[in-house]
């Protein structure tokens, strides 16, 4: 009967929204340490300066690439120098759970501005460590949500298309993590877990039904550089209603086989939205979906770009024994495979992801 949902205090998403920033900051503190993806740094750091003024003591910081311990220890030991009630990730996921790791720490609020629309990673209390080579540690239950998520869809529109796909690919498995969790009876991730409300399985499902109708229209926009609704719909897809869906409904083995496959060195170039669309896809061949379901599924990653095979992943050589490391990592102890409503053994899923990719390969 119990049931638990949880979000970011504020979502606003709107073209040039960035130039705004201190709108936001002000209600918040006097002293906001800003994070900036290294790429952005130079520009973003001049807008958001400009944009503040004189209204609050801002320190930019440009970060470091990789949400690790290493670096998760630099920026605090910035922030406690600086004295920040405020941070501010501005960038990819990476950016963004590492100023959230750090405001938690130091106990700063919390404003998570993304410029690219590639994981849902901004809305939720959830941040995921890797090691310093990029390979899955943990994901670490926060106590907080964000208190602002501010997100420029003019911005992330100007990404190169690939960052949006990617997105596509982390909230195509929101919905078909959710149904493990609610079929396994699994609890969510508010509030040290609790069954999904219905508001919580209603976003999962939603996400989904607006990646089906707007992700090919929206990344054709993307490529011709422009805005539309239906990029705008998109963004709010990857960045809010996958953001609510997981966090509030749980996932499972679409992320557990993503976190498996970091410990291959040759998916390293590959981003965490793309790795995932391949895990939903084993997702659905491990628990026995219909035929029909996967196969529509394989053709809606093709229509965007997302991997279907192995190959997709650069994974080409040595084929079984490295799924076979890639199950056992899945596997250990504690991972969110174990959501998923069938028997998780490492040959069960070692033969899933085989099993995908063979079928992903005999359709044409």
């Amino acid at each position: 009967m119990a049931r638990a949902f949880g979000g970011p205090n504020k979502y606003i998403q709107r073209a040039g929204e960035i130039d705004k920033l201190a709108a936001y900051l002000a209600p918040l503190g006097k002293r906001a340490l800003v994070l900036i993806d290294r790429v952005l740094f130079d520009a973003l750091s001049e807008r958001i300066g400009k944009s503040c003024g004189d209204s609050l003591d801002i320190r930019f910081e440009r970060f470091g690439g990789e949400c690790c311990t290493s670096e998760i220890e630099r920026v605090r030991k910035v922030a406690i120098e600086h004295g920040s009630d405020i941070l501010v990730g501005v960038g990819g996921g990476k950016t963004a759970d590492t100023a959230k790791i750090v405001a938690i720490d130091t106990g700063a609020r919390i404003v998570i501005a993304p410029t690219i629309a590639s994981t849902d990673a901004p809305c939720s209390a959830i941040a995921v460590r890797y090691t310093e080579h990029g390979v899955y540690e943990e994901a670490l239950r926060l106590p907080r949500n964000p208190d602002a998520v501010v997100v420029d869809s003019a911005l992330v529109a100007a990404a190169p298309a690939r960052f949006l796909v990617a997105g596509i690919g982390d909230a195509l498995s929101t919905w078909f993590e959710a149904r493990s969790n609610i079929e396994s009876r699994t609890d969510n991730y508010v509030a040290g877990g609790f069954p999904a409300t219905e508001a919580g399985m209603a976003i999962a499902r939603h996400c989904q039904d607006v990646l089906t109708r707007d992700a090919v229209k929206a990344k054709i926009a993307v490529e011709a550089g422009l805005l539309t609704p239906a990029v705008e719909n998109i963004i709010e897809a990857n960045t809010l209603l996958s953001g609510l869906g997981f966090e509030n409904c749980g996932c499972s083995a679409a992320h557990g086989i993503h976190d498996g496959l970091t410990v291959l060195e040759e998916v390293h170039g590959y981003f965490h939205g793309e790795k995932v669309a391949f895990g939903t896809l084993c997702l659905l061949m491990l628990e026995n979906r219909d035929r029909a379901e996967i196969e529509a599924m394989i053709r809606f990653c093709r229509s965007v770009g997302l991997p279907t095979k192995l190959a997709d992943l650069g994974i080409v050589d040595d084929v079984p024994a490295k799924i076979g490391r890639v199950a056992e990592a899945a596997c250990r102890p504690g991972n969110i495979i174990y959501a998923t409503p069938v028997t998780i053994t490492v040959p069960a899923v070692r033969d899933a992801i085989l099993a995908l990719d063979a079928f992903s390969r005999s359709i044409h």
